[in-house]
């Protein structure tokens, strides 16, 4: 699995401790940055890796800003790209179960490096529930989301 990591300075060394688990378990990273911890703006990482997400070009996309949902509100404008928030396990169990989200967003300042991979490891390893209800809510969310959002070319 090929997996599109983006950060802002808050999320540089969370991005780097789930980075380097992930390469270690055999997954593909793409790096988009930033590198370091000096001040910038996020949706310059965030917005070409969520890109990536949406193209097919990374299977899934795991993003680290101070609190997370600056990386959703950007990776959740573009078509295709369905991204949740999540601050520990159960969160991260629904948000593939109920949602089947492709981006995870984590808040570097919200929850510590410990919690990070638990819910990492968790959305990593949960799959989408199949029962009609579960996939007929996803369907209509995707609907939405390809009536109201340009696609990605």
């Amino acid at each position: 699995m090929k997996i599109a990591m983006a950060n802002d300075h808050a999320g540089t060394e969370m991005k780097n401790e789930i980075k380097a688990y992930l390469e270690s378990n055999g997954y593909e990273v793409v790096d988009f940055g930033t590198y370091d911890s000096e001040s910038c703006d996020l949706s310059d990482f965030v917005y070409p890796a969520s890109l990536a997400v949406a193209k097919g070009e990374c299977d899934r996309g795991i993003f680290c800003d101070g609190v997370g949902y600056g990386s959703a509100l950007i990776a959740n404008k573009i078509n295709g790209c369905y991204a949740a928030v999540c601050q520990d396990p159960l969160c991260a169990t629904l948000a593939r179960q109920h949602t089947d989200s492709n981006i995870l967003c984590l808040g570097a300042k919200i929850i510590g490096g410990l919690m990070a991979m638990e819910v990492v490891k968790t959305w990593l390893n949960t799959d989408p529930l199949m029962e009609e209800k579960y996939r007929r809510r996803v369907q209509k969310v995707c609907d939405i989301n390809d009536k109201h959002c340009v696609p990605v070319k």
